[in-house]
């Protein structure tokens, strides 16, 4: 069994026992959070994707707020003697998915 949701403005396919990484939400460490947007889910019965969305429930519990590697970005324009060094480390939840279920 497996559901697509949405979250962060991105889709991700999970299943039961699965570890996701998403944008930053406002939750603590060891809170459940329910996905309000599940766009399809499929079992043995067959598949069902929604208009947009389906009535099902995916439960995750927040396993960790953290932040990702560091990114480097350099802007550099030749001749001008203009060099900018930017860094930047995107939040993330790591999420483990409980249940699914419709």
């Amino acid at each position: 069994m497996f559901a697509i949701v949405e979250t962060g403005g991105k889709q991700y396919k999970v299943s039961e026992g699965d570890i996701i990484f998403v944008e930053k939400l406002g939750i603590e460490e060891g809170e459940t959070y329910t996905f309000p947007k599940v766009l399809a889910i499929a079992d043995d019965n067959g598949f069902v994707a929604g208009t947009p969305t389906v009535d099902a429930t995916v439960t995750a519990s927040v396993v960790k707020n953290g932040k990702g590697k560091k990114i480097h970005v350099i802007k550099y324009k030749p001749k001008k003697d203009s060099k900018k060094h930017i860094g930047h480390r995107q939040p993330y939840t790591k999420l483990q998915i409980l249940s699914i279920s419709k």
